[in-house]
């Protein structure tokens, strides 16, 4: 049973037989999203069951010769519109099955972000169809088994263009430090120090969340698990139709980062609202946009 489909409003589902009746529907129905070529006359089948708005479980398996479909994995989704461009985005398999984990070398957050592909099918026929392929732009979004929601910090009001600037010099910073670029390295040292050190003053007086405006960082052993504090931009309630359970779906800027969160009203403490904060663990997934890599942007063998 995967532990997120609560999220999505089957907070009642506890066992994979009383999901089973939802997968037939999904196979049943022929919402088929895409089929690739398999193995000795079979097809690789992905068909979606939306649930709500944005949000619902993607069912992949195998349609053998004789016309019998076994599914292979299934997953609870969520679909975001809103993209993160990058140039040193990649992709690795996972090694149970051919599913794939996205990884995003220049996020914003300055760490190296893993999530889950939801699009993985179309990897599939890029890698049997020997495409070269590089990652243009992913859709990010987060599911959550629990969360709260914080009121939000006061802040100084700054001027839109200095803030765009200062965020466009921090991710040079992290792009020069990754490559090895000593003074980088030495400047975000210096800022980390500087700024630990103000945090410590603070929290003489203050409370540890008055100090932390946003933050984002992996959390257990699981690589696509992140614990995450942002702001609310926008948020919408769609509601389940089988189960009518309410999904909050709220939109976060979190570390100059901007994706989607989705967690069931149950599981939320708090009210949630704009320029509220949400503190919560996420699992991270994304649909990957890919470009054709063409030959000139390969690098020189000589070099």
């Amino acid at each position: 049973m995967h532990k997120f489909l609560r999220t999505i409003g089957f907070s009642k589902l506890h066992t994979d037989m009383q999901l089973e009746p939802l997968i037939e529907r999904a196979v049943n129905d022929k919402y088929k999203t895409l089929v690739i070529n398999g193995t000795e006359g079979s097809v690789i089948e992905q068909y979606q069951l939306p649930v709500a708005p944005s949000m619902g479980i993607c069912v992949v398996g195998e349609r053998t010769a004789d016309g019998v479909f076994h599914r292979n994995y299934y997953f609870p989704y969520m679909r975001s519109y809103d993209g993160t461009l990058t140039e040193a985005g990649s992709v690795e398999r996972h090694l149970e099955k051919e599913t794939y984990a996205g990884v995003l070398e220049d996020f914003r957050s300055g760490i190296t972000l893993i999530f889950y592909v939801t699009n993985s099918l179309q990897l599939r026929e890029a890698v049997k169809m020997q495409l070269q392929l590089k990652a243009r732009q992913a859709f990010l979004t987060g599911l959550a088994s629990e969360g709260k929601i914080l009121l939000p910090i006061e802040k100084k009001e700054e001027d839109p263009e200095v803030l765009k600037r200062k965020s466009n010099e921090r991710r040079r910073l992290f792009e020069a430090a990754r490559l090895g670029d000593q003074e980088a390295i030495d400047t975000l040292t210096e800022t980390d120090i500087n700024m630990f050190n103000e945090a410590q003053h603070r929290m003489l007086t203050e409370d540890l969340y008055s100090v932390v405006e946003t933050s984002f960082m992996p959390t257990g052993v699981e690589c696509d698990i992140y614990s995450i504090l942002g702001e609310i931009i926008s948020l919408r309630v769609k509601e389940n139709v089988y189960t009518h359970e309410n999904v909050v779906d709220m939109k976060i800027s979190c570390n100059d980062c901007i994706f989607h969160v989705a967690i069931n009203e149950s599981d939320l403490v708090g009210v949630p609202a704009v320029g509220r904060r949400f503190k919560g663990k996420i699992w991270m997934q994304g649909n990957i946009e890919f470009v054709e890599d063409s030959i000139d942007d390969q690098p020189d063998a000589d070099n």
